[in-house]
């Protein structure tokens, strides 16, 4: 097994704390942190073992290897964040030219007797005018959640 040895810079390890002292910071990032800090195996770092650190933090032993694999070939970031995906676990239904049509659809005129267009609505009219073959009505909602 290859062993990752956590050398943290003085601003690393102020960055760190400062990370872990902010009120509002998510969960999986503020222990990450901590996992860091623990695994210091600097002047200032108390150098605890993936082991200690597990139990202490109440993690599995292969996160806080994990963390400091990512820490030692991809930096301080990428040991903090999230992986991101390899590849999304399924296609988008819009893509950024079904999405310019459809806010395109929803800003022009709604269909004779209507007031206004229903989510449904233009949920139909995208499959009948054959941008999509499917479309569910909570997309629509999001996609135009998200360009308001």
């Amino acid at each position: 097994m290859k062993k990752y040895k956590v050398t943290l810079t003085a601003e690393e390890r102020n960055s760190l704390q400062d990370l872990i002292a902010a009120k509002r910071t998510a969960a999986k990032k503020v222990v990450h942190a901590r996992i860091l800090l623990k695994a210091d195996a600097g002047p200032e770092g108390p150098a605890w073992t993936d082991a200690r650190i597990a139990e202490a933090l109440e993690v599995d032993v292969s996160t806080v290897e994990r963390i400091r694999q990512r820490f030692v070939e991809q930096g301080l970031e990428a040991a903090l964040d999230r992986k991101k995906q390899d590849r999304p676990s399924r296609q988008r239904t819009l893509d950024g030219k079904a999405e310019a049509r459809l806010i395109a659809l929803a800003c022009s005129e709604p269909p004779a007797g209507r007031v206004r267009w229903t989510l449904r609505l233009l949920a139909d009219k995208l499959v009948e005018l054959e941008i999509v073959d499917t479309v569910s009505t909570e997309t629509v909602r999001r996609t135009l959640k998200k360009t308001n």
